[in-house]
């Protein structure tokens, strides 16, 4: 039965391998503002605070995206591939239109765009890819949420590499690369021979998604995740360009940004490996640990050494994405099979919710404490309640729903 089921879905890995790539080029305009985000302050004389709205238009398009989508169930309306490259194209268009200098407003507005077109990349990728695998299917996953971050990481890799270059060029340089990624989608990548049926979100389900016990415990370990990783991730160049000083400008707190978003790519394939032989809730309380020790940890180590900093960065770029695919997957493994789909587009909506208010109080946070270096201890409250949740989950019988026994 294994042989047949291997021959249906030969050039599985091939598949995964183009699809990865194209989801690493499409995501490089999701952090192209904060690799950028200096010098777009220096030109519109903006505040850390107003700043903030370069992240959160992204996250609030993506939210109102990924609803719409899941609403009117495009993935099964339009072909998957069509649709991801369509929704790549309109991110490259979008991202490349802040070249123009459309002044604050108008920037923010364009961010709000390219957020609404990569939800029409991300879900519907981790979607196609399930279409490839049956066994194995959780290293897949994580091999397209590690794409998701390497992409992100991009842009402060262009930056860092090109300190000197204008900012105009880095953003080019994105949109060029989702541009690319675009073309992938369109030309090389199709649906796997294990089709889903429809998924639908339906608002009318949303009591019951509520009501569910372990999925309110999923939730809350979700969102506890979600708490600290995107304004990790937001604000990291600026808090390691404040720790290196003069040092930091240009390019070292840009590579050690890319170094550290990058570090994820081998978080999710490590928690994905940890997920499927020790459990989810094992592997996500023990990720969001390490997580939350890292939050507290990085404000004792914001006057160097350097190696010791870089090290606490890298530790916690590895943990702070490594459970992210786990949730997801208990989702889909405790929920009902009538409202998986909208248990899974409630949990994105909130947790992607959720980042838009930490990424706009983070600065707030270092004005009032007088600065970036203990602002991110306020970070560790999230993984501490998300842990707290999935151990509680751990010891509900309907935990052994988990990854095939595996709690």
């Amino acid at each position: 039965m294994a042989s047949i089921s291997d021959s249906k879905a030969e050039g599985r890995w091939r598949m995964l391998a183009l699809l990865c790539l194209a989801v690493v080029l499409s995501f490089c305009c999701w952090f192209s503002a904060n690799a950028i985000a200096p010098e777009l302050k220096s030109v519109w004389a903006l505040s850390d605070a107003q700043a903030a709205w370069l992240t959160n238009g992204v996250q609030l398009g993506f939210v109102i995206g990924a609803l719409l989508a899941s609403l009117f169930n495009l993935p099964d309306v339009i072909r998957m591939n069509r649709l991801m490259a369509g929704s790549a194209l309109l991110a490259a268009a979008s991202n490349a239109a802040i070249v123009l200098e459309p002044g604050p407003v108008g920037a923010v507005a364009c961010r709000m765009v390219t957020g609404f077109a990569l939800a029409g990349v991300y879900p519907p990728a981790l979607k196609l890819v399930s279409t490839w695998f049956v066994a194995g299917r959780g290293l897949a996953l994580a091999g397209v949420i590690g794409a998701i971050t390497a992409g992100s990481a991009l842009p402060h890799l262009f930056r860092g590499m090109a300190a000197g270059a204008d900012w105009k060029a880095i953003l080019l340089s994105s949109s060029g690369a989702t541009l690319s990624g675009a073309l992938l989608f369109l030309l090389s990548t199709r649906e796997g021979p294990y089709p889903f049926g429809k998924a639908l979100f339906d608002p009318r389900q949303i009591g019951r998604v509520l009501r569910d016990r372990n999925l309110l415990l999923v939730n809350t370990g979700y969102l506890g995740h979600m708490w600290e990783l995107y304004a990790m991730w937001a604000w990291l160049l600026a808090y390691l360009t404040a720790a290196l000083g003069e040092g930091g400008i240009g390019g070292r707190a840009s590579l050690l940004t890319f170094f550290a978003v990058a570090s994820g790519v081998f978080g999710c394939f490590l928690g994905g490996i940890l997920s499927d032989r020790f459990g989810r809730t094992v592997t996500t309380s023990a990720m969001m640990i390490v997580s939350a020790a890292c939050a507290l940890t990085i404000g004792f180590v914001f006057d160097g050494p350097l190696w010791l900093l870089a090290l606490v960065v890298i530790v916690w770029g590895i943990s702070v994405i490594g459970d992210s695919a786990q949730f997801s997957a208990a989702v889909t493994e405790l929920a009902d099979r009538n409202y998986v789909g909208t248990a899974l587009s409630l949990q994105m909506g909130m947790g992607f919710a959720l980042t838009i208010a930490m990424i706009w109080l983070m600065p707030h946070l270092a004005a009032f404490l007088g600065g970036w270096r203990w602002s991110f201890a306020f970070l560790a409250i999230g993984p501490i309640l998300g842990t707290c949740a999935m151990l509680a989950l751990r010891r509900r019988p309907e935990a052994a729903r988990l990854a095939g026994g595996r709690l």
